[in-house]
Order: C-alpha cells, then sequence, then structure tokens
C-alpha cells in the first residue's frame, strides 16, 4: 500500500497580508499529480486543513475541490482535525464522506475506530485538546502526554486485529524543531508528547510541526506544504510517500515564491549583484545603518518588489526600539508583557493564573466552535 502523507494546509491563510491561495491551489495540482504518478492508494492529512475554526468561503471551496480531486485521482482520504480547525464544522457531511472514500475524523472518540482500507487500519487521532478529554476518558492529569497516551493505548488494543497500523496525529512530539507559525499548544507551560507513546504501529503520519521531520524511522511531520514564516525559508517543503513495510520518500512540492532573509546597509542591499538571486522572493530585510534611512521601504522595494517585512539593527548607532517578538510566542507571554508594559510591574500570580485559565478557555472554546 502507497500511502502520501501531508499536513497544515492553513488553507485561507495569508503571508504578511499576501493572500496564498494561488499558491495553496499551485499545491493541490501538485498533490493530485502525484497522486496519480505514483498510484498513491490513501493520502493522510494530518490535520490543520485550515487556518482558522471559521474559514474563508474561497478555503471551504477549495478544499471540497480538493477531496473531490483526490478521489478521481484514485486515492482514498484519512483526515483529522488540528488545533486551528473547528472540529465540529470539519465533520459537516462527513456520514455522506465515508460513504464516498473520503474519511473525516475530528471526534475523539473515534481516535481508536479504525479506517479500513485493504486490510489496512487507520486510525485517526484529531487535535485533542487535554482540558475537554480529561473528564470522559478519567485521565490522570490534564496534559497532552495523558491525552495521547490514552488514545494510543486504546489504538494498539486494536491494531492487533489488523496486518498493518497507520495513526494520524496532530501534536508536539519531544524533540521536534518548532517554526514561528505554529500556535502555542501548552497547557501548563507543556506542549511536548513523548515519542514512546507512538510505539507499537507500523507508521505514524503527524502534523502540527511545519518542518518536515524524522522522529523515527515510523513517526514522521510531513511540515507544512509552503513557508508560513519567514523562520522556515530553509525548509524544503512537500509530502512523504510511503509505501508500507518497503520504505518512506520525500517528494518536494513546488515553490511558487520562496522567502529569504537579508540583513545589511541599506545602499549595500540596493547595489550589490549577489542579492539579484532573491528579487523575486518574499523578504524579511533588516537593515544595519547607523541612522535610519528614509523612505526604506519603498527603496527597497523598486529593487525588491515582494519585500514583505523591515526592521531595523543599526551597527555602530543608538540602538532602535523594536517591537516585542509576537510570532511564536505562547499567547500568555504576550499577555503578560502587555500587563507588565501598561503597568510598569508584572501581573501578581493569582491574575497570572486568570489570565491563563482565561486563554486556555479560549482556546477550547475554539476547538469546540
Amino acid at each position: 500500500m502507497r500511502i502520501l502523507h501531508t499536513s497544515d494546509w492553513h488553507l485561507g491563510r495569508s503571508f504578511h497580508r499576501e493572500s496564498l491561495l494561488a499558491a495553496q491551489a499551485a499545491f493541490v495540482d501538485h498533490l493530485v499529480e502525484t497522486v496519480r504518478a505514483e498510484q498513491v492508494d490513501v493520502v493522510a492529512i494530518a490535520g490543520d486543513v485550515y487556518d482558522r475554526a471559521l474559514p474563508p468561503v474561497d478555503a471551504v471551496a477549495l478544499l471540497d475541490e480538493t477531496l473531490a480531486r483526490l478521489r478521481s485521482a484514485g486515492a482514498r482520504v484519512v483526515l483529522i482535525s488540528g488545533n486551528h480547525d473547528s472540529a465540529l464544522r470539519l465533520r459537516f457531511g462527513s456520514a455522506l464522506f465515508e460513504a464516498a472514500g473520503v474519511h473525516v475524523r475530528t471526534s475523539p472518540d473515534q481516535s481508536w475506530e479504525p479506517v479500513l482500507i485493504d486490510g489496512v487500519a487507520f486510525y485517526g487521532i484529531p487535535y485533542l485538546e487535554p482540558e475537554l478529554v480529561r473528564a470522559p476518558w478519567e485521565l490522570p492529569d490534564r496534559s497532552h502526554t495523558a491525552a495521547i497516551s490514552h488514545a494510543m493505548n486504546r489504538v494498539r488494543a486494536d491494531s492487533v486485529r489488523h496486518r498493518a497500523s497507520v495513526v494520524l496525529a496532530h501534536c508536539f512530539v519531544t524533540g521536534g524543531q518548532a517554526s514561528d507559525s505554529e500556535r502555542d499548544i501548552s497547557v501548563g507551560g507543556v506542549a511536548h508528547v513523548p515519542l514512546a507513546a507512538f510505539d507499537g504501529v507500523d507508521y505514524v503520519a503527524l502534523g502540527h510541526l511545519h518542518g518536515r521531520q524524522r522522529m523515527s524511522e515510523t513517526v514522521r511531520y510531513s511540515g507544512s506544504p509552503l513557508a508560513y514564516s519567514f523562520s522556515e525559508a530553509d525548509h524544503v517543503k512537500g509530502s512523504w510517500l510511503v509505501t508500507l513495510g518497503s520504505g518512506v520518500e520525500f517528494v518536494p512540492a513546488p515553490v511558487p515564491r520562496p522567502v529569504g532573509r537579508l540583513r545589511g546597509e541599506l545602499e549595500e542591499l540596493l547595489a550589490a549583484p549577489k542579492y539579484a538571486e532573491v528579487e523575486d522572493h518574499w523578504l524579511q530585510i533588516t537593515l544595519t545603518d547607523p541612522i535610519r534611512p528614509k523612505s526604506a521601504m519603498d527603496r527597497l522595494r523598486a529593487r525588491f518588489p515582494h519585500a514583505l517585512a523591515l526592521s531595523f539593527d543599526p551597527v555602530g548607532g543608538a540602538p532602535a526600539a523594536q517591537p516585542a517578538r509576537l510570532s511564536g510566542r505562547p499567547e500568555a507571554e504576550v499577555a503578560l508583557d502587555f500587563v507588565r508594559e501598561v503597568r510598569g510591574e508584572p501581573a501578581a500570580p493569582e491574575e497570572e493564573d486568570l489570565l491563563r485559565q482565561a486563554i486556555e478557555a479560549s482556546r477550547v472554546k475554539e476547538t469546540m466552535a
């Protein structure tokens, strides 16, 4: 059996206000071509199909078209919800989709109910919000480790009845390398799940982290199909092509527009021939001029029309005030920094606890939306 492992499409996402829908549609074209060329039996989509719980209508239309095209190309589809998806909305029509060969898993209690395809059991473990499953599953604590471990214990108990087993899961496995574009999922400061939690199955298709990663021979992240932050400038995007019992190879995806980072003084960046190769890239540019140049972005865009982000780090001059980094940081840290900034002192311990509870409650509400 041949499985194409992909995840973290984030349909509807923009990149510094630039629409990515056309690039995401190009990835879908590539995915369908790969299914046909490689005779893929199953496409496993490991969560974060959409970028937010209420996706824009053009993103919904693209997913609708994608699922139909994958089925027409001959592949069955197994899809789980991620922490960006609304489990309830993504579940709409799933009973009808099932009959058509598109298997959507968004309910925690479906985690150990396999989708059987040619004798192989596919288990879809959607993003498990610990607060939602702790009581019904009688977990020992409110953590991602407890939630995933419980689901995987049930999966292992069931999988002995089948000749092979594949798990889809959306979580942060210990040792994984994060980028700036993943939303924080930590509970009580802990987001990680040990790799050993996934022992005992033939392949684990992970989602959540945006860089492709091999956690072990049988446990991998496919990463996102496109770069969603400048921290991913060096990533090679694509999908894992898994042949059960034989091997795994990486299938690179097309790059509609690369991302990159430049650093230097303005005049050098505008004149140096070596930067010609990145003139068509989406760019994050840091200027090191001792004095901040006037109209810097306008002048940069004359050469680099797709420059999107500009910051200043003067060399030999007074450091320019820099805004606090927001992307990639836990929401609670950002909020607590704001309290410290406006108040001139940190939040009291009881205020910090209340703030963290409010943020986690908001995340739970979005998951159930």
